[in-house]
């Protein structure tokens, strides 16, 4: 197989997991290569996602690391020979790759997504006009070509909480978030219809968080949780000004699942939420 120059997020974590598996087992690039019949720059290129690594090529690395998790190793497995291709890959060359990164994380997110938002609507849940109005102050200013791109992509990344099998989605925003008039008030008004809307879907939940609230956990930044097909392949991914990051380690993990889990305590219920909202819509 060709080696990579843009590994997807998915295939960076295959091989962020096998080096996990090494560096547990205290074993080398050369032992590692050793048991592949390879040279030891290949298991380099594995672990950074830079060379493919067929589903034979995990389960015997993870028999020479003592990984002991059946389900682990098939679930890398499984991710590591997925060769579908998934919508978002027609921006690729368009959008940054982390855009397309958000989107390969959340179709293939399993349980139930979380997401906590300070300042902003939900990614998923925004409407079109008020994700414009979110692009639109990005600085440097985005051509048309480029915010027009950012714009498709963003309204088709909520296509996974539609259909026969829709993705279980819990939104945690704060009060500021849903004041925020991007757009103009005509599209903060269509932006807060549309959340409490949702809201009333089977698979979504939105609990608010007022500014009644004592604070709230962790730095501020937006958060999202996707599950994975076991808990050790969950991700964690943040907002920054550079750009998505996506967090793997277990003390991470656990530490945003706390913060999650300790904004819920703080926020209203989902009925209480729907509520509030309709409250704040007689404002507008």
């Amino acid at each position: 197989m060709p080696p990579r120059s843009t590994p997807t997020a998915r295939q960076q974590r295959v091989g962020i997991e096998l080096r996990k598996m090494r560096d547990a087992a205290k074993k080398t690039t050369a032992d590692g290569a050793a048991t592949l019949g390879l040279d030891r720059t290949k298991i380099t290129q594995i672990e950074k996602a830079l060379y493919p690594v067929t589903a034979d090529r995990v389960r015997t690395l993870a028999c020479e690391y003592d990984e002991a998790e059946s389900a682990y190793v098939e679930a890398l497995v499984a991710m590591a020979t997925d060769r579908r291709k998934g919508w978002w890959e027609e921006y690729r060359g368009v959008l940054p790759p982390g855009f397309l990164d958000i989107s390969e994380v959340e179709f293939h997110a399993t349980g139930v997504l979380r997401t906590l938002q300070i300042s902003h609507p939900p990614g998923l849940l925004q409407t079109r006009d008020s994700a414009r109005g979110v692009f639109e102050r990005f600085r440097p200013a985005l051509p048309s070509r480029d915010l027009d791109a950012r714009l498709s992509h963003r309204m088709r990344r909520a296509q996974i909480l539609f259909g026969d099998n829709p993705t279980r989605y819990e939104a945690i925003v704060h009060e500021a978030a849903l004041r925020m008039r991007f757009g103009g008030p005509g599209a903060a008004r269509e932006q807060l219809e549309h959340i409490r809307t949702m809201a009333e879907r089977s698979n979504i939940t939105i609990r608010v968080v007022t500014f009644e609230s004592p604070g709230f956990s962790g730095a501020g930044q937006a958060v999202l949780y996707a599950g994975g097909e076991v808990p050790r392949l969950d991700t964690v991914q943040v907002d920054s000004v550079h750009g998505p990051m996506f967090l793997d380690d277990t003390n991470q993990l656990r530490n945003y699942r706390d913060v999650l889990d300790d904004m819920a305590g703080l926020a209203l219920s989902p009925s209480d939420s729907i509520v509030f909202m309709e409250s704040l819509l007689k404002e507008l």
